[in-house]
């Protein structure tokens, strides 16, 4: 029994079950919609609407050419590393060696070709270009924002940005909610500060939701589907954003339109393009997608066909189609390898593909925007997560019903992280054949015979071949380059000649230092992920600056021992070997310094005075991004604890409490320590000051939940204290 005095006698007395006010509850009426989870295994169908002859043609000339064209390139590559080698047979460390470059090769001819493809197809479509007019749509659209212990300004300043046109011009087709898995009860209430004025104000039009989880169970994935069981059957379509995303509003409805004019579309995938970066690591992934970008996307477009990828956000889905197919199946094992899936949107995409539902790249499309992460600390935090996710699609490969699309899908996410093991290998067993060189004498007479059989080593084709790699790595970005040289637009966009030279090269040199970082960083997560490590889910830092050295020292150490000790060795074995990898050991060596670099202003605003590694959206940005703030500040600063907030403003209380479960409800989610432990605190605290000393964060987010408590604070705590 609660005392008289207590807080919770008080709020017992203060009819705390009252009705919620109209127009408090920031959620409209559900219309569920079921969502079975879909099966590992399961037979595959047809398309359920067949491509014109022209199109299935294109498709599949551009895939005899990547096929042709990769098979080519790496029977060459590895041949002439062959004659490299030896003549006369392989040892088991040159064959491994061998190998581990076949591999290697391959996978960067598929690149070059693929960049190939897509540079020819670029320039077709620059030279088609032709400014269209889209039509409102007449399906609707939900477009869902999902948000995880984020600064809301950015993400509201978006939302502002997209749906004040979308209102005057397709009103009630569209409306936005916002899919909160926030976990820390500082954020939440921040969150609500600055969502409730959104939503509020939001145009007549275009509404705007708010929905908080509060089991974030299968993280981003079943955020989505839970959206899909509730509202689902209310919208024809749903536009996933991430919480950095930015879409033009023409660009959102070009998509509803032409998901809606192809009933066989399950899912239409933009190009997004990077923006708002203001850190020396942001501006080189913001310049290189900017300038290479399209003609990979291309490549990319030009052999998918109707059997494309999806990168989880900036795109378009139809919701049947989602619903009917795409709940993630749960794979057997614990995590890291098993459990939950962990990057949805690439098995997503396979299942939609394997129920006879299109999946299409619309490279065409601008106005599609996306961060990038602000240094290459950000960056191997947000890798570690991924790599996890995309080595657990190694078990889903030989799903039964796949095509083989979605199977080289899946294999080159699983390849993107795999390569990095790859080329350490490769370095590790080169070092090892030197060091056999060096110091082991050579058998002359390994077989019986009368002659010496000679150790050989073509070195004038080593270089050859030298020269041939690198030119198969850069030749991508060279392709990149000369695309936008052609298109005299964009070349006047990237500002000229010299300004764009002076981007490309550095672009390529600060990239080329900071690879085998990534090379070590990557290579350990591989390790990590397959002894069993799980990644966790922590927030993704959209800012830059603010970390400290020894962060920084921390997350490289192993990178700066690993360059050490190979140019140690190299330089003891032989000078030439040292100078052939010193591009690799410089990086490494240099990982602190490069590392603590990469999340600074000040270097990328001197570049940028001069105008390099600028994009055309910086020099001239679309009506979208002009006063968006850019997202790259901390995260808002609040030293006040959530529920003297809370208390100390009734009309954001009272919101807050229209957003939460009745008692029922939330009695039905079964037994809650934190909520028993927070409310029996509750009940025992003197007076306010002390009950926020004693809760604990998990307490106070379980009070921030318990709907009686929150109604009645801001009626009965402002009394006391006052």
């Amino acid at each position: 029994m609660a005392k008289p005095g207590s807080i919770v006698g008080r709020l017992n007395n203060a009819e705390a079950n009252t009705p919620i006010p109209l127009g408090t509850r920031a959620l409209p009426p559900e219309a569920p919609r079921d969502m079975p989870r879909a099966r590992l295994h399961d037979r595959a169908k047809a398309l359920r609407a067949a491509p014109s002859a022209w199109f299935a043609t294109r498709v599949l000339l551009a895939r005899l050419y990547v096929g042709a064209g990769t098979g080519a390139l790496t029977a060459y590559g590895v041949s002439e590393m062959y004659g490299v080698l030896g003549t006369v047979g392989l040892t088991p460390l040159q064959w491994a060696f061998l190998v581990v470059f076949a591999v290697n090769f391959t996978w960067v001819s598929f690149a070059l070709v693929q960049a190939s493809l897509g540079f020819l197809r670029h320039l077709s479509q620059s030279w088609r270009r032709r400014s269209r007019i889209p039509m409102a749509p007449s399906i609707r659209t939900a477009i869902l924002v999902p948000v995880y212990n984020e600064d809301p300004a950015p993400v509201a300043n978006a939302i502002r940005a997209m749906t004040g046109p979308l209102a005057d011009v397709a009103p009630d087709r569209f409306a936005v909610f916002i899919l909160s898995d926030t976990n820390r009860a500082g954020a939440w209430v921040t969150e609500e500060e600055c969502f409730r004025h959104l939503c509020l104000s939001a145009p007549e039009g275009c509404p705007i939701y708010y929905r908080r989880r509060k089991d974030n169970v299968e993280r981003k994935a079943g955020n989505i589907a839970e959206w899909v069981g509730r509202w689902g059957g209310a919208f024809e379509a749903m536009l996933i954003l991430d919480a950095d995303s930015v879409i033009a509003p023409e660009t959102i409805l070009s998509l509803a339109g032409r998901l809606e004019a192809d009933p066989g579309l399950g899912l239409l995938q933009t190009l997004p393009s990077i923006f708002g970066a203001r850190t020396l690591y942001a501006r080189l992934q913001q310049f290189a997608n900017r300038c290479y970008g399209p003609i990979f996307a291309n490549g990319l477009a030009a052999w998918h066909g109707l059997s494309g990828n999806y990168w989880g956000h900036n795109a378009i889905i139809r919701t049947r189609a989602f619903a009917e197919s795409c709940r993630l199946p749960e794979l057997p094992g614990a995590p890291p390898l098993g459990g939950h899936i962990l990057s949805h949107d690439f098995v997503e995409a396979a299942l939609l593909r394997r129920a006879g539902w299109g999946v299409r790249f619309d490279t065409d499309l601008e106005g599609s925007y996306e961060q990038a992460p602000p240094s290459l600390v950000d960056t191997m935090i947000r890798d570690r997560r991924w790599c996890q996710g995309n080595m657990q699609h190694a078990r889903i490969l030989f799903a039964r019903g796949l095509r083989w699309t979605s199977r080289l899908h899946l294999l080159s996410g699983v390849m993107s992280y795999l390569t990095a093991l790859l080329w350490l290998m490769l370095i590790l067993l080169g070092l090892a054949l030197a060091t056999q060189a060096a110091l082991i004498r050579p058998e002359y007479f390994t077989e019986p015979s009368l002659f010496p059989t000679w150790p050989v080593f073509d070195s004038e084709r080593a270089i050859s071949l030298f020269a041939v790699s690198m030119a198969v790595v850069l030749a991508p970005k060279l392709l990149g380059c000369l695309a936008a040289v052609l298109d005299l637009r964009r070349f006047a966009a990237f500002g000229g000649p010299i300004v764009l030279t002076w981007s490309v090269f550095i672009e390529m040199i600060l990239s080329a230092l900071y690879a085998p970082v990534l090379m070590i960083t990557q290579a350990r997560d591989i390790c990590a992920t397959l002894i069993g490590r799980d990644s966790g889910w922590t927030p993704q830092r959209r800012g830059g600056g603010g970390m400290k050295l020894a962060e920084h020292i921390r997350r490289n150490r192993a990178a700066t021992v690993a360059g050490a000790a190979m140019a140690g060795i190299a330089w003891t074995l032989n000078t030439d070997l040292f100078l052939w990898l010193l591009p690799v050991t410089a990086g490494l060596i240099l990982s602190v310094p490069l590392s603590w670099i990469s999340e600074r202003r000040g270097p990328a605003r001197a570049l940028g005075v001069f105008g390099i590694l600028s994009t055309p959206e910086e020099r001239h940005p679309p009506p979208v991004l002009r006063g968006l703030a850019s997202g790259d500040g901390p995260a808002t600063a609040h030293q006040a604890h959530p529920l003297r907030r809370l208390r100390d403003d009734p009309a954001l209380c009272r919101w807050h409490a229209a957003q939460l479960a009745s008692p029922v409800e939330e009695g039905r989610n079964g037994f809650d320590p934190e909520m028993i432990t927070g409310l029996a605190k509750v009940d025992r605290a003197p007076d306010f000051e002390t009950l926020i000393e004693w809760l604990s964060p998990a307490e106070t987010l379980a009070l921030l939940r318990y709907r009686p408590f929150i109604e009645g604070l801001s009626r009965t705590e402002r009394a006391t204290v006052a």
